[in-house]
């Protein structure tokens, strides 16, 4: 006789119990054979009464079973479920938190099984998030500050938080040495488990998680501790203000140490932010929000914020990023390979057009410059002159460029690839460009990028840029994706990295707002001086940023581990002036549908990289749509997505949970992509109130691979899960929607139901299909007493409206739809087959048969009226 147990709280995870509220219910799903007609015994073990001390709570059989949402590999008819559930009141005595597992047996004299050691998971743990502002000064969260710290109790933008100042001395530089300090922060106080975004390596941030004492392997740039009394403190390192790179590190023992680099030639000081916060999220707020003060406050002072780039920002329309943001992009890099040449760009380009994939932006990769030497290591070619290669591209780029244009008119922006220093291995001394600007000899860090390089020398870096995108501005090229920014961070002596890590920030950015007007890719930036330096302050218009390692299609452990790394990246992502861009992919992949569902949910912009022909249109269909006039837009929420749960780790048997919100506050959808990142199948019961933003209101929900509907729930009640149990590579999108109500108005008899809920989908088939809409209004008529839904979408497709009495009702005689102001066929409306309570409404046949035309906004505008 086989059993699962699936329990909500979950085992292995911890829950977080917002204030005031003082009573946990937990609710035990356990399925068996069918065939057997056991009962079965279930039992909560807990320390809330006495931390040292267990008790057991037996769990009681939930005779009406909980509405649930399920969403399985394979729901036989074989199974049978049972409900079991139990309230726990009142706050534990002895801290904010406690932990619990569960076990069970068959009804009876059979020995009880612990949930632990049947699934392999550690015990749940419960936290209360305090009620009220936070309390204390600084040394009630860490102990052991040493004295020669200076420490300043700041006011904090985000609400009852905490928030101090740290500062710590720094050695001076002496010649081509850099100054260094390790100095002991001190060890932080009562918490339970820590979370860190660490260097992984020069160009980019990873996550990392612990229990107990505080010891991540690598550097880190922000630390957190879920502490015991339900806060959460947080740590952050500043750097790139006076030469100073600061990140945070560990002693052995558990003491956070403040690890400095000073490329200055006068003493420095190393810069922390701390904050403690009720949630994590405030927390790290609080750090974010005065980092940037410092920085803005900084750069005014130093005369860093010039007139020049105040002009060029003022010069940038919303409106002309909107397709660089939404036009879905093609890439060469994984798809054409490195030996790259312009009949291969021109044969990618046609089979996306015969596949129907109207890509919007192309982005020609590494391998379209002239290098001192074709192929070999990358790290050893150096750049010789602005005009492309004359092997790959023997007209000029500016022929290959306009012949693409010419044909495929979809092609909006047209960007190219370059390094920071303008390729791997710098600039070579031989060429047009070493001829033509100042050079410098500089000295790398030992690595896989170490040595000397030649590159452009300060005096000659924001003339050499300018040159360089006037050059490709006139060959027709409107946007660059530029790499290797890192290397800024390689430089090795103090001297080199004090004249050039700023002024190739500024120089850059500068001159990609005056050619490119923001159609920007920073990629490999994750290094601490260009985050506080040139991502963090909001003075000008928000770049695409690289949001994690590379997508590597050919090594099948990476696939769960870079969606991993993306979500868990954006808890610091979120707060720079960027939009995430969590790489390409190939929809022909094994991981396609995983990366894509990512993709979707991130908050930014989508990119597929497939070798030509090889291309899943179904798959791409379901990440865009058309518009009326023909051009394939991504379906981006408004928000930028991040794991819901910081804390669990990798290796831990927990779902990923990557949450993103789509319109206004307390009226949007909020969406939870979740992903299966372990090695075995696992199985969680998702409740409302896991998905933020929908804490107050009435909510259905919908999952987006079978189209499944949940029952109206709130989130306070807890009576509707989604049964999750995703299989190895398992993925899926679960939306939120708010539900309107309304009372129908009758100005005579009529038959019909008065009161209705809706619920606005959005587009149906799509894996964000909320995010298609643009606006949306609902309303009863005076004069009728109908009601009248109006939206305006940002594509074509199969219109979702969700209604309560649908079932009751008559297409024929209760509704009315219209497409720009004209009647839509009634053939085009039907009620959906996952659901009955929904209505569909086909608008890419609409906006045919009735012969609508596009609109200078370019979106779709249609209304349904109920009797």
């Amino acid at each position: 006789m086989y059993a699962k147990l699936t329990c909500n709280p979950p085992l292995g995870q911890t829950t977080v119990i917002p204030p005031n509220k003082q009573s946990v219910r937990f609710t035990v799903l356990i399925e068996s054979s069918a065939s057997s007609e056991k009962a079965w015994d279930v039992a909560l073990w807990h320390n809330f009464e006495n931390r040292d001390q267990w008790t057991s709570l037996s769990l009681h059989s939930v005779q009406e079973s909980p509405s649930v949402l399920a969403v399985k590999p394979h729901d036989a008819a074989s199974t049978q479920h049972q409900w079991f559930a139990v309230d726990l009141v009142g706050l534990p005595k002895h801290s904010s938190s406690f932990s619990f597992t569960v076990t069970f047996r068959p009804a009876g004299e059979e020995p009880w099984k612990w949930a632990n050691e049947q699934f392999s998971t550690s015990d749940g743990q419960i936290v209360y998030q305090p009620t009220g502002p936070q309390k204390g000064d600084f040394v009630d969260y860490i102990e052991g500050l040493p004295a020669y710290l200076q420490i300043q109790k700041e006011s904090s933008d985000t609400p009852e938080t905490l928030l101090w100042t740290i500062i710590s001395p720094v050695n001076a530089a002496s010649g081509t040495a850099s100054g260094y300090s390790n100095n002991k922060l001190g060890k932080p106080t009562s918490f339970s488990k820590w979370f860190a975004l660490v260097r992984l390596w020069s160009p980019w941030l990873a996550p990392r998680q612990g229990k107990q004492e505080f010891r991540p392997d690598k550097e880190a740039v922000l630390t957190a501790f879920q502490r015991d009394d339900g806060s959460h403190l947080v740590i952050l390192a500043l750097s790139g203000i006076d030469d100073v790179l600061t990140t945070l590190y560990h002693d052995g023992d558990g003491n956070v140490l403040i690890k400095s680099r000073n490329d200055s030639e006068d003493d420095g000081i190393a810069r922390l932010i701390a904050a403690v916060g009720n949630s994590l999220e405030s927390a790290v707020a609080a750090t974010m929000y005065h980092a940037r003060k410092i920085v803005l406050k900084y750069e005014v002072a130093s005369g860093e914020v010039s007139a020049e780039m105040k002009a060029l920002v003022e010069g940038v329309k919303p409106q002309w990023l909107e397709n660089w943001y939404d036009g879905l992009s093609y890439c060469t890099w994984n798809g054409l390979g490195q030996n790259l040449n312009e009949q291969k760009i021109f044969n990618a380009l046609d089979y996306l057009a015969e596949n129907e994939i109207n890509v919007t932006n192309l982005i020609i990769d590494d391998n379209w410059q002239s290098l001192d030497r074709e192929g070999g290591d990358q790290f050893k070619n150096a750049w010789m002159e602005f005009e492309a290669t004359k092997i790959g591209f023997p007209r000029g780029l500016q022929a290959t460029v306009k012949d693409i244009r010419e044909k495929h008119k979809n092609i909006q922006h047209i960007a190219v690839w370059h390094a920071l220093f303008g390729y791997w291995g710098g600039i070579a001394p031989e060429g047009k460009i070493a001829k033509e600007y100042k050079t410098v000899c500089v000295q790398k860090k030992d690595g896989v990028s170490g040595g000397k390089m030649l590159v452009v020398a300060e005096e000659d870096v924001g003339r050499f840029y300018k040159d360089f995108y006037q050059f490709l501005s006139s060959a027709g090229i409107d946007s660059v994706k530029t790499d290797g920014q890192f290397f800024l961070d390689e430089l090795d002596d103090a001297n080199d990295r004090r004249s050039l890590i700023q002024p190739y920030q500024d120089a850059w950015m500068v001159n990609q707002l005056r050619y490119f007007s923001a159609k920007a890719i920073s990629c490999m930036s994750q290094a601490p001086q260009i985050i506080f330096h040139s991502q963090l302050p909001t003075n000008k218009p928000r770049i695409l940023l690289r949001n994690s390692d590379d997508f590597f299609p050919s090594v099948p452990a990476s696939q769960p581990w870079h969606i991993f790394s993306n979500a868990h990246n954006s808890i610091l992502n979120q707060y720079l002036n960027i939009l995430p861009d969590w790489d390409m992919f190939q929809t022909s992949h094994d991981w396609a549908w995983f990366h894509a569902a990512a993709r979707c949910v991130s908050g930014g912009p989508i990119y597929i990289t497939d070798v030509p022909g090889q291309h899943n249109v179904d798959l791409i269909n379901q990440m865009t749509g058309k518009t009326p006039r023909g051009n394939t837009v991504i379906l981006r929420p408004h928000t930028v997505a991040k794991s819901t749960h910081a804390y669990n780790g990798y290796d831990d048997p927990a779902l990923l949970k990557v949450s993103t919100y789509v319109g206004m506050a307390r009226t949007g959808v909020s969406i939870l992509g979740i992903f299966n990142c372990a090695k075995k199948s696992v199985a969680e019961l998702i409740s409302l109130d896991q998905f933020p933003g929908a804490e107050q209101g009435t909510y259905i929900i919908r999952n987006h691979t079978t189209g499944q509907v949940s029952k109206p729930s709130t989130a306070e009640e807890r009576v509707s899960f989604v049964h999750l149990e995703l299989p190895i590579q398992g993925w899926e999108i679960l939306s939120a929607f708010p539900l309107q109500s309304f009372k129908l108005e009758r100005s005579h008899p009529v038959e019909g139901p008065e009161d209705v809920t809706v619920a606005n989908f959005g587009l149906l088939g799509k894996m964000t299909g909320a995010a298609a809409i643009v606006n949306t209004d609902s309303y009863i008529e005076r004069e009728s007493g109908r009601l009248r839904i109006w939206t305006s979408l940002k594509a074509l497709g199969t219109y979702g409206l969700y209604v309560s009495d649908l079932p009751k009702r008559s297409l024929k005689e209760d509704f009315m739809a219209v497409i720009f102001g004209r009647p839509i066929p009634a053939h085009c409306v039907k009620i959906n087959d996952a659901c009955d309570n929904v209505l569909e409404i086909d608008l890419v046949r609409a906006w045919k048969e009735t012969d609508s035309q596009a609109g200078w906004s370019n979106e779709v505008a249609v209304e349904v009226v109920i009797r």
